[in-house]
């Protein structure tokens, strides 16, 4: 029951990025994120969920197990580039009007309570 609901939950993602001209990118359940340092690329292997913080054997970088994870899913979805005279920032797309968090009736909102 569990992955049925959790495929149509992922099918209904990729189709509303489809709608909204968003980019969709699945990356794989067992794709080793937390375990692989973002820096040189070294698979340490697993560890327990306790231990947040960890430092590469190959390089000595000391990497937080949440945003080494947040990297490499950058990197593995392909939108990781390097800061060496690339543009680092995806282009200001503006949000459609009709998606959730813009302006209704040219009034800005927030949580549906029209500003003063």
């Amino acid at each position: 029951m569990h992955d049925a609901g959790w495929a149509s939950f992922l099918a209904m993602l990729e189709y509303k990025a489809a709608r909204y001209g968003r980019t969709f990118i699945h990356i794989g359940r067992f794709e080793p994120t937390s375990q692989v340092c973002c820096v040189c690329g070294v698979k340490d292997g697993p560890k327990p969920l306790h231990i947040r913080a960890w430092e590469c054997p190959a390089c000595g970088s000391v990497l937080d197990r949440d945003i080494n994870a947040a990297v490499d899913i950058a990197k593995a979805a392909g939108l990781a580039v390097s800061a060496c005279g690339a543009q680092v920032r995806p282009e200001h797309v503006p949000a459609r009007r009709r998606e959730a968090g813009t302006h209704r009736d040219g009034q800005p909102t927030v949580a549906g309570i029209p500003a003063l």
